[in-house]
């Protein structure tokens, strides 16, 4: 049917008609700015990200198994890994502080590797895996939670700390982990949402075929050619005034009648949904808890430090102080930023997103959903302080000499980063659209959804 060649932009929820020819390229609604990504032949070649996966996987190893960074002070050697900072806030009574640091910086990243691993190998030669809906959709939740790039800004944060303590030494998972970390910030290029498009191309039959014959003893490739599709007018409308609904996770575009019924995508088993259920409410409920945990996040201890007797209490605050009276002012711009200015920032930004949502206010809408995807890409860096945290209470174990141990503003500025990147994820950014006219979008007519300033630029990253 004529809908089933449509798009829906995930965030204004504009439709769009599937281009014909995009690999290599990027497609990029208009009307938001969003990249479009569930498209055919979209995203980069699959012998690269594959490549570039199990090159990660195995360096993901080398870091887990060796350690990242060591402290030698006063003939006493103390070393940290991943793992060790885990376990140090365990045995800390930070048990839920533990677990936030192990899924990030562990659990999370390895799940998202070792699922794609698993799905791009098989698509490589044309096959499609099985359980390919439910892995797909698996590495779609993980990956915003995955933070091994903080997790190395966290080390060389306490590396600059630690310094003027003790002679710090580097271990090899020091190396491994910078590594990664380029791979992984290499690999967030490729959206995986690309890969539901490959699924159905592996799964169906391709609608050009290749036929290769001997002509004087050269090899001709021969394609079939396609058949005329009939374009039909289609005014720039979003699905749901159209009656259709787009799947948040597939991209695949539905009837309403389809959502009502069956209530699940017909390609991905994902809940269908024209907006997500009570997302203002869920959002301002999140963000009120943010604030609250804000509070003593900022106003406890950090850090107990203890050293000869002598104990000393650590705030965010302190620690940026610390950072800039001792002349370190880039990296106290650095921890201010991540721990300070971006909460604040995400607190403030969400609010007003909700409140002109609630109001159906349509003041600088595309101003507004660029605001939406800057929260989403920068909230995961507030977890700084608490990977810092980590990794001093796994280092810092000297005996009677010195021991740090983890405060109670730990686990309270985790709940802040934890609630507002669950706000993000709750507000239904088409919410900024639904009292926006989508003809006011384009400065001249239409002719087809396909004409509907769909913008296809070359990919960097091909």
């Amino acid at each position: 049917m004529e809908y089933q060649r449509l798009i829906a932009c995930h965030e204004c929820d504009m439709l769009f008609r599937q281009p014909l020819h995009v690999r290599g390229r990027v497609a990029t609604c208009s009307r938001c700015g969003a990249s479009l990504t569930a498209l055919q032949g979209a995203g980069a070649a699959l012998d690269r990200v594959c490549a570039l996966t199990l090159a990660a996987l195995i360096t993901f190893c080398i870091a887990q198994a060796f350690p990242v960074i060591g402290l030698r002070a006063n003939g006493m050697t103390s070393e940290a890994t991943l793992w060790g900072a885990v376990r140090s806030l365990w045995t800390g009574n930070m048990g839920v502080v533990a677990i936030m640091v192990f899924c990030s910086s562990i659990l999370f990243p390895l799940i998202e590797l070792l699922a794609l691993l698993y799905l791009l190998v098989p698509l490589r030669f044309d096959r499609r895996p099985p359980h390919f809906d439910t892995t797909l959709r698996v590495v779609q939740l993980v990956r915003p939670w995955g933070m091994v790039e903080v997790f190395m800004l966290g080390v060389l944060v306490t590396i600059v700390k630690m310094v003027s303590i003790a002679e710090v030494i580097a271990g090899p998972g020091l190396f491994a982990l910078a590594a990664l970390t380029v791979m992984l910030g290499i690999l967030a290029a490729f959206d995986p949402r690309a890969l539901w498009a490959i699924g159905d191309e592996s799964k169906s039959a391709r609608v050009t075929r290749l036929r290769w014959s001997s002509v004087s003893g050269k090899r001709v490739c021969f394609a079939r050619p396609e058949r005329a599709v009939k374009r039909r007018s289609w005014a720039a409308v979003s699905a749901r005034r159209a009656g259709l609904v787009g799947c948040h996770a597939c991209g695949l575009v539905q009837t309403g009648q389809q959502a009502e019924v069956a209530a699940r995508c017909s390609r991905c088993a994902s809940v269908l949904h024209q907006r997500r259920p009570d997302s203002l409410t869920r959002t301002v409920s999140l963000l009120l808890a943010a604030a609250i945990a804000y509070i003593p996040a900022n106003l406890l201890p950090i850090m107990h430090a203890s050293s000869l007797g002598r104990s000393e209490d650590d705030t965010i605050l302190g620690g940026v102080a610390y950072f800039w009276t001792s002349g370190d002012w880039p990296l106290a711009v650095v921890v201010f930023v991540a721990s300070v200015l971006v909460p604040v920032l995400k607190l403030l930004v969400l609010t007003l997103l909700a409140l002109a949502a609630r109001r159906g206010s349509r003041w600088r809408a595309r101003e507004r959903a660029s605001l939406y995807r800057i929260v989403e890409r920068i909230g995961r860096w507030s977890m700084l302080d608490v990977f810092v945290v980590a990794l001093t209470v796994a280092l810092v174990h000297f005996g009677s000499f010195a021991v740090v141990t983890a405060g109670p503003a730990a686990l309270a500025f985790a709940a802040v980063v934890v609630l507002t990147m669950l706000a993000s994820h709750q507000f239904d950014p088409r919410l900024i659209w639904d009292h926006e006219d989508a003809t006011q979008c384009f400065n001249r007519p239409t002719h087809g959804v396909a004409a509907a300033a769909l913008r296809i630029t070359k990919n960097r990253n091909s």
